[in-house]
């Protein structure tokens, strides 16, 4: 069940959260969604999914951005687009967060490691944008 929760700049999506285990990501890490945004950039919507990956931390972890950089492509593809059709969303970017641990969105966390892209939806694809 999906609960939106709209707050000053994003409308949180709150449901489940999907796990998305080694088994199908490029680096062999597992991540987990903890949080869908959907917000207005200009004059485009937004969707962003956060999520959790623990592998990433900076002082603990064993994976930099150049291993998962081809994941976010993967969760964007396999996780982003299934959950737009299903919930009904329509965005033109779709941003992939991956953070070691949750940080509140527009936040900062010194200690925290994140990683972002953005993506463009055409025709069913993620095109990577490159902001």
């Amino acid at each position: 069940m999906i609960r939106p929760a709209c707050l000053a700049l994003a409308c949180v999506l709150a449901g489940p959260a999907a796990g998305t285990g080694g088994s199908g990501l490029p680096s062999g890490q597992t991540v987990e969604l903890y949080e869908v945004l959907v917000d207005h950039v200009g004059a485009e919507h937004w969707i962003r999914f956060r999520f959790l990956a623990p592998q990433i931390a900076r002082d603990t972890g064993q994976l930099g951005f150049a291993e998962v950089e081809p994941d976010m492509t993967y969760l964007c593809a396999t996780v982003a687009l299934p959950y737009l059709d299903e919930f009904d969303l329509a965005g033109e970017v779709v941003v992939i967060s991956l953070a070691d641990r949750a940080v509140d969105f527009g936040q900062s966390d010194p200690d925290a490691t994140q990683y972002i892209d953005a993506f463009r939806v055409e025709n069913g694809i993620c095109i990577w944008e490159g902001y």
